[in-house]
């Protein structure tokens, strides 16, 4: 089973309870279909959208983390797409880190010898004419 997060926008009009209701709807979704929640986000909460989506300019937000199979979001994504009150929907699939890979090694700086200045090879070249 894959990680996936889910985060929808719900319409500010619609009241507390419903607003939970329509939560538990789309938690009980997900585990009915084999899912299994991780972390359901409430915290962000309402805000104000970055631009009007069908004449709304705010709405609350809901953020779901769970582990599912591959066929799942598409699932509830169909299921949100059929309810009103949800103004927009995303869900992506959270990529695990791989600790089989080893990290590149670090070459060490090359130094280079900084050649002579002019100067000294003048002064060089006059001390073995004086002898």
């Amino acid at each position: 089973m894959s990680r996936y997060e889910l985060i929808y926008i719900i319409d500010t009009t619609l009241e507390d309870t419903a607003r939970k209701e329509l939560v538990d709807r789309v938690n009980n979704l997900i585990v009915a279909n084999g899912g299994e929640i991780e972390k359901v986000d409430e915290t962000w909460g309402k805000r104000r959208l970055a631009y009007a989506i069908n004449y709304k300019t705010e709405g609350w937000y809901v953020q779901v983390t769970f582990k599912a199979p591959a066929e799942l979001p598409r699932e509830v994504e169909r299921n949100l797409r059929n309810i009103d009150t949800v103004i927009r929907y995303m869900t992506v699939k959270i990529e695990e880190k791989r600790s089989s890979v080893k990290p590149r090694p670090v070459r060490p700086a090359v130094t280079e010898e900084v050649a002579p200045k002019a100067e000294e090879t003048v002064a060089d070249t006059n001390d073995t004419d004086a002898e």
